[in-house]
């Protein structure tokens, strides 16, 4: 009787969740049920999962249609899929860490943790807000463990005062930063890229006299810039505002370095001679700016090396605009690159309120995710976003890419891809814009990985005083650094960097000096 009773209750459970199952699938379009071209993973009974909570950023991205960031087709798609269910914290990308901070100090932060600020991630493993995990991933990873084991440049920036903290994977690439200059400009003008700082000058000149736009007016303002234009400025000169660069064995600070005087003198000099916008200092969104690219009134971009979006714009307003990208500028220390990153990507830290079970379960997650997670969150659905040519997945309509994929790849916390130039025409939309601007990314990409980026040591060194020490002096400095650019004779760049170098002293700099310099001659034979 025991065994029929058990048979009925078993033959229940398996009929109840078939019809649960089918009557999902039939209330799902192909779109909604997105498949990776890898594979799809076994759907696992959401009922005998753990949930686990990650926080994420808010870029605006998800079109009211398609949902929110906490619940949209790919979220769907997550929790049917990956061994876990997953709630979502999203956090607004440019208050992201006050928002986690908030949400720590109240008790309330989600399981898992990321930022792409090393530095961020540190403060909170010294607050005792995030937990070791390296003995958690030896005992429970099998596919991050082996990652790491193929990449084991990630390690050093993975320890935090000798033990690991986090967990990240290599970046695609390298390239950041990376500039863009209208070649039908050039043409029109008779004027070859430049090469060197003085002439870009000339070339940003005569786009402002030369009527360029063919209006009949000299109404062009040149440089068009972006949240990345200051330290493009910078890297021209081998400085960096928030780097620490070894000079004869010393540590020294990009902002009080002698030859940061000249990244203010080049901002100071695009400023007086209208080659920037006016108004570009309460331009803190950068919006004017790009209106000005995209509109036709500027010829020249300071942003990065992927532009894809601002360029289908702006040769949507003038079909025979031309943008193509720039290599970076030598100046009289030689040629640097535009800024690149440090092989780590995001790191995800695991919130010290976790016990061993939720960890377990979240470096699941991680492992699902590195494996079969991450692809269709890079490139969407096949047959339905991309299809497979020649190995090589092409993108099928741009637009209804950028509405359901898109904003999806915020989710993907590991990824396991490396962007080759040679593949970018193959995977772009056969229509001719896509296609011109993907030659044009394959020549940026290249270009900004041409030469090599000045980093003297992998990371900056992080201990509460110099974190104090930035967060005090950032504000005053950038007060100081925008009189010596709009403020005309009221001060010249040689006056703004002994302001500069008072206030770092006043703010207590001699002292973070010494204790950068301690940590520098303890650590630098585990820095190379």
């Amino acid at each position: 009787m025991k065994k029929l009773k058990h048979a009925m209750t078993s033959l229940m459970v398996i009929t109840v969740s078939v019809t649960m199952l089918v009557a999902c699938t039939s209330n799902k379009s192909a779109s909604e049920q997105p498949v990776s071209s890898t594979g799809s993973p076994t759907t696992v009974n959401a009922e005998s999962k753990k949930e686990i909570s990650i926080s994420m950023f808010d870029r605006g991205k998800v079109p009211t249609e398609e949902g929110t960031y906490e619940n949209n087709r790919w979220t769907k798609w997550i929790n049917e899929k990956s061994p876990v269910n997953v709630k979502w914290v999203p956090v607004a990308r440019n208050q992201a860490q006050p928002k986690l901070n908030a949400l720590i100090a109240a008790g309330e932060a989600p399981d898992l943790i990321w930022e792409y600020d090393r530095n961020y991630i540190s403060q909170l493993a010294n607050q005792g807000a995030i937990q070791p995990i390296g003995d958690y991933i030896d005992k429970y990873s099998t596919t991050y463990k082996a990652y790491l084991e193929k990449h084991p440049e990630l390690q050093p920036y993975l320890k935090f005062n000798g033990k690991v903290y986090a967990v990240s994977f290599v970046r695609e690439t390298l390239a950041n930063h990376g500039m863009w200059i209208r070649q039908d400009w050039l043409d029109k003008l008779g004027l070859k890229a430049p090469t060197t700082l003085e002439e870009f000058i000339d070339v940003a000149r005569k786009f402002k006299d030369g009527d360029p736009d063919g209006n009949g007016q000299a109404d062009t303002v040149p440089i068009a810039l972006s949240v990345s234009a200051n330290s493009i400025d910078q890297a021209f000169f081998f400085t960096s505002e928030n780097q620490w660069y070894v000079e004869d064995g010393k540590l020294q600070f990009g902002r009080t370095l002698d030859r940061y005087v000249d990244t203010l003198t080049f901002q100071k000099q695009l400023f007086d001679e209208g080659l920037i916008d006016k108004e570009y200092i309460t331009d803190t969104n950068f919006q004017r700016s790009s209106q000005l690219l995209t509109t036709g009134k500027a010829g020249i971009y300071f942003g990065n090396w992927d532009i894809e979006e601002l360029n289908n714009n702006v040769v949507k307003n003038d079909p025979k605009a031309k943008l193509v990208p720039l290599e970076s500028l030598s100046s009289k220390y030689g040629k640097n690159g535009l800024y690149q990153e440090a092989p780590p990507s995001v790191f995800t830290a695991f919130n010290s309120k976790m016990n061993e079970e939720q960890i377990k379960s979240a470096i699941q997650f991680i492992d699902w995710m590195l494996q079969d997670g991450w692809v269709p969150l890079k490139y969407g659905e096949e047959n339905v976003h991309f299809n497979m040519v020649d190995g090589v997945r092409q993108k099928i309509d741009p637009e209804k890419f950028k509405k359901e994929v898109s904003y999806a790849f915020e989710y993907a916390i590991m990824i396991d891809n490396v962007l080759q130039p040679e593949t970018f025409l193959a995977m772009a939309s056969k229509d001719e814009i896509s296609q011109n601007y993907a030659k044009e990314k394959g020549k940026s990409l290249e270009l900004v990985m041409k030469n090599k980026y000045r980093r003297d040591i992998p990371f900056n060194p992080d201990f509460p005083e110099l974190t104090q020490l930035i967060a005090t002096f950032n504000p005053i400095a950038q007060q100081i650094e925008a009189k010596v650019v709009t403020g005309g004779s009221s001060m010249t760049p040689e006056q703004g960097l002994n302001e500069l170098r008072k206030e770092w002293k006043r703010l207590g700099g001699d002292n973070v000096e010494k204790l950068a310099q301690a940590w520098y001659d303890a650590n630098k034979d585990n820095l190379k």
